[in-house]
C-alpha cells in the first residue's frame, strides 16, 4: 500500500484535523519518560488517509537520524504538547532502526525492516504496548514473525499483508491520541454565480425632414372706379360737404405660418430578466474513516460509540 507525507496528501490537514494547529515540530520523548529524544519532522499516511507513521528527527541525540514511529507506538498528550515514544526508549533501539529520507520511496520491504525492529521481544518486553480501556482491548504484544527471504514468499507476503495485522503498531485509540480523528468525505453542494454576459440598452435620436402646408390669407385692397349711370346730373349744392385729406380708413391684414415642434411619447419599453432552472447531477467517490480494531487476528466486538 503506497504511503504518502501528509501535506502531499492533503494540503488543508491542519485545519482539518488539528484545529488549525500542527503536528509537526512537536517535542519527542523516549518511552514514557522526559527524556527529549527529537522532534516530529513528518506524517505518512496510507491511500485512505489513515495516519501509519511519525517521522522522527532525532537531532543530536542519534546523531540527526530520520527514524519511522509507528502510530501505534506513541502516546499524544495535547496538554503538554508533546509525543511520547512509547516504541523507543533507548538510543540502541533508536539506532537499529533504517533511516529515513525524504527522497526515498517507503516500500514493503523498508516497513518490513522498521516493523522487524518493533516486534523484536526486547522492544516487546521493555515497554508493553496498552490499548486503550476505552474500546475495552486487552492489552497483548504481538508473536515476533520469521521473515522469510525466499522470493516467492516475500512476494506472497507482500501481497497479502494488511496493517489491520498488527493493531499493536498501527492503532489508534481515544485516549492515547487525543488530537487525532477519524474522518469521512461528504457532499457539499454549492452555489457560486458567475456573470455570462452583460446587456446594454440605450437610445439614439434619427432625425428627418417634415413638412406641412399650412393655409394663409392676406387682405388687399380693391379700389374700383366706375361712372354712374347719371353721368351730368344735377345736384344740390347746399346738401354737399367738400373735405380735403383722408377721407376712408380700412386696415389690411395677412396671415403667416407659425410652426412649432413638441415632443410627444411615440412608444415605451419594459426591460426584465427570466431566470431558467436546471439541475446538475455530479458522481463522486466518498471515502469515510472506520476504526478497525484486531487483537491477534480476532475482530473486537462490542465497542461502545459515544
Amino acid at each position: 500500500m503506497p504511503l504518502f507525507k501528509i501535506e502531499d496528501f492533503n494540503p488543508n490537514y491542519r485545519k482539518e484535523a488539528f484545529d488549525g494547529g500542527d503536528v509537526k515540530g512537536l517535542d519527542v520523548h523516549a518511552g514514557r519518560t522526559e527524556e527529549k529524544i527529537g522532534s516530529i519532522y513528518d506524517v505518512l499516511v496510507d491511500q485512505t488517509g489513515r495516519f501509519r507513521y511519525f517521522v522522527i528527527d532525532t537531532g543530536f541525540w542519534v546523531f540527526g537520524k530520520k527514524v519511522l514511529l509507528p502510530v501505534g507506538r506513541c502516546r499524544v498528550d495535547p496538554d503538554a504538547q508533546r509525543l511520547y515514544a512509547t516504541g523507543i526508549a533507548t538510543k540502541e533501539q533508536a539506532e537499529k532502526l533504517p533511516e529515513y529520507h525524504d527522497s526515498m520511496t517507503v516500500d514493503h520491504d523498508y516497513e518490513e525492516r522498521v516493523r522487524h525492529v518493533y516486534r523484536t521481544p526486547s522492544v516487546e518486553t521493555s515497554l508493553p504496548v496498552e490499548t486503550s480501556g476505552v474500546l475495552g482491548v486487552a492489552s497483548q504484544a504481538p508473536t515476533p514473525r520469521r521473515v522469510s527471504h525466499h522470493p516467492s514468499a516475500a512476494s506472497s507476503s507482500r501481497n497479502a499483508y494488511t496493517y489491520e495485522q498488527e493493531p499493536s503498531l498501527y492503532q489508534m485509540n481515544e485516549q492515547e491520541h487525543q488530537r487525532f480523528r477519524l474522518y469521512e468525505e461528504r457532499l457539499i453542494a454549492n452555489k457560486s454565480r458567475r456573470q455570462t454576459g452583460e446587456v446594454a440598452i440605450g437610445k439614439r435620436v434619427e432625425s428627418e425632414t417634415a413638412r406641412v402646408s399650412v393655409p394663409v390669407e392676406k387682405e388687399r385692397i380693391v379700389i374700383e372706379r366706375q361712372t354712374p349711370e347719371a353721368v351730368g346730373s344735377m345736384v344740390n349744392s347746399s346738401n354737399l360737404d367738400f373735405k380735403e385729406g383722408e377721407v376712408v380708413h380700412m386696415r389690411v391684414y395677412e396671415e403667416t405660418a407659425d410652426i412649432t415642434k413638441q415632443a410627444f411619447v411615440r412608444e415605451e419599453v419594459n426591460i426584465r430578466k427570466e431566470v431558467e432552472r436546471d439541475t446538475v447531477d455530479v458522481t463522486e467517490t466518498l471515502r469515510r474513516e472506520e476504526l478497525e480494531v484486531d487483537v491477534n487476528g480476532k475482530p473486537v466486538l462490542g465497542q461502545s460509540h459515544h
